[in-house]
């Protein structure tokens, strides 16, 4: 009984062997065995020390791994066990993290919290993957004081300071506005608004100008007033923030010389390294669109300017309403506006401000090989360079004025190489990694344009406010157009 439940057990494949098909068996096993042990003691010794990569130091090594894209490290990671602890430590990621997208976001990061230990591997790859924002409509606190910026559009928005500091723009009935005002975004905010309007000769009332941020400071440029006067003047403003005053904002005129640009409105501008902003074309007198390119550089003290003229080609069409959003260094891209014929554009410009002769560089693409692209030319967005080193647009206008609400991601770093002009991109891999949209969650904003947007130090969180909206009667009749003087704060959708 016994004998044939076991013959019942035996597994299917077990058949009798001779002794002669053992010793075979036998033989065959030492020596796989044999082999395995070979290849275990190959692969022990490169990770102990045959190999000249293991006598490297580990900081050495890290800074080896730094010149590397991130799929090579991966790869790297999987030569053997020790190198696969290595390449997943948390410092080598910290350090991947600060590399591409730049020191500031990581602190950043850290400051917003400081009791928590980030794994900045996992965080890496999350925001490698984003697809979504988050978009919150921000309220005022019930226990300020109830003041707000009244409604407008083609105004400024920046952070600097941990603070918002908006200026000017358009309102009603064609007039400008000339008020600064200021709201405190630290790492005790709770979505709560407490606006504060600032009374420091300020510079004149103006909309379509632009300011940017340099280290602390504020630069601002030219801008168009209400009875149409262009204006070239630059404006140095300087937030601090003080126990008894509260915050303050100080601004002077920026003494720059005998050479500037002409007269602008409606242009595109953007900081670079080394204390330097960079504008391009906007709207010149008598209402002619312009496409030229200049760079700012400032003093040690910010008290002094010298403008230089950039003139190369190929260079951008003349154009208004584009953006102008630098990468990090001295990199810079321009996208869209509205060109000489009233089209919208969805051209793409990349400009390198380095040592040597800056030139512009154009990467061409089709619309109809991107999904959804057909609706990517637009004026009067937003493009805001954001965590991951990507830009975030926002909304705008197309060639029939309709208005948009929606999300697209431009990351550059899809393009392949961009050494020789023009750059053509040829592989439908590269425009879905070049451009993608965003889905939106939480509040969904209006369809807006000339709004402005600026991200805080992380870049994980953008604000928006202000713009022209569609109204309540015909949406894309002027009749039907009114200003916005909404406040919202987008979040990347990331599990920190």
């Amino acid at each position: 009984m016994d004998s044939k439940e076991n013959q019942k057990q035996k597994p299917i494949f077990y058949h009798e062997q001779s002794p002669q098909q053992i010793k075979q068996t036998q033989c065959h096993n030492k020596h796989s065995q044999k082999k395995q042990a070979m290849a275990e003691t190959s692969t022990s010794s490169n990770c102990n020390g045959s190999s000249p990569l293991t006598q490297i130091a580990q900081d050495h090594l890290f800074s080896i791994l730094l010149l590397l894209p991130v799929d090579s490290i991966l790869s790297f990671a999987m030569t053997c066990k020790k190198f696969r602890a290595l390449t997943a430590s948390d410092t080598l990621w910290e350090y991947i993290c600060q590399r591409d997208w730049g020191p500031r976001s990581v602190e950043a990061l850290k400051a917003s919290n400081s009791n928590q230990q980030f794994p900045w591997m996992r965080i890496y790859k999350q925001v490698s993957g984003v697809d979504s924002v988050y978009c919150h409509r921000l309220c005022a606190d019930p226990d300020a004081e109830l003041v707000f910026p009244t409604p407008r559009a083609s105004h400024s928005l920046n952070f600097v300071s941990d603070c918002l500091v908006l200026f000017g723009g358009g309102c009603e009935g064609g007039r400008h506005l000339d008020d600064t005002w200021v709201a405190y975004m630290g790492n005790d905010f709770q979505r709560l608004l407490k606006w504060q309007r600032i009374n420091s000769g300020s510079p004149s009332g103006r909309f379509g100008h632009t300011c940017s941020v340099i280290d602390d400071c504020l630069v601002l440029f030219g801008g168009i007033n209400d009875n149409g006067s262009r204006q070239n003047d630059t404006w140095v403003g300087q937030v601090a923030c003080h126990e008894t005053l509260g915050i303050t904002l100080s601004w002077r005129l920026l003494v720059v010389g005998d050479i500037a640009p002409p007269q602008r409105g409606a242009h595109a501008a953007c900081c670079i390294e080394g204390r330097k902003m960079v504008i391009h074309g906007g709207i010149g007198l008598f209402g002619v669109r312009l496409s030229d390119t200049w760079v700012l550089e400032l003093s040690e003290n910010f008290r002094t300017g010298t403008w230089c003229e950039i003139v190369t080609q190929p260079s951008p069409a003349a154009r208004s309403g584009h953006t102008l959003t630098c990468l990090g260094g001295t990199r810079t891209v321009l996208f869209g506006g509205r060109g000489l014929g009233y089209d919208v554009l969805h051209d793409l410009w990349l400009l390198d401000i380095c040592e040597g002769q800056p030139q512009w560089l154009q990467v061409l693409y089709e619309l109809q090989n991107i999904p959804g692209g057909v609706s990517l030319p637009r004026v009067g967005h937003s493009a805001t360079l954001i965590l991951g080193g990507c830009l975030l647009i926002c909304g705008g206008e197309d060639s029939y004025r309709h208005r948009k609400n929606d999300f697209w991601v431009l990351d550059i770093t899809a393009v392949p190489s961009i050494t020789v002009q023009p750059t053509m991109l040829n592989s439908m891999q590269s425009f879905a990694k070049m451009w993608k949209r965003f889905k939106t969650k939480g509040h969904i904003p209006n369809c807006r344009s000339f709004h402005r947007a600026c991200a805080d130090q992380s870049g994980r969180c953008l604000f928006m406010f202000g713009g022209m909206v569609d109204g309540l009667l015909q949406p894309a009749d002027p009749a039907g157009l009114r200003f916005d003087g909404e406040l919202l704060l987008v979040d990347l959708v990331l599990q920190l």
